[in-house]
């Protein structure tokens, strides 16, 4: 797999859109992956907090295995800041 350019989120059609350096496109389907990995109120606002702040760092996850072993750290991005 060539390198992980870009990403963006596309609120309209709640998928994550990338784009490689050999020019291949990609949309990853949030909803699907909300269903897998969701399990809690607080998995499912780290996934959203992801999705609108950092969508290449949560494609790489989705694409690399690595989201179920991400939330299981416990992660609290999803939380209301001061």
């Amino acid at each position: 797999m060539s390198k992980l350019l870009s990403c963006r989120y596309n609120m309209d059609t709640n998928r994550v859109e990338a784009r490689f350096e050999d020019g291949t496109t990609l949309a990853i389907n949030c909803t699907a992956i909300e269903d897998e990995y969701g399990n809690t109120p607080a998995q499912r606002a780290e996934l959203d907090w992801l999705l609108y702040n950092k969508p290449l760092e949560y494609a790489q996850m989705v694409l690399s295995g690595e989201m179920e072993r991400y939330l299981s750290l416990g992660c609290e991005h999803g939380r209301l800041e001061d």
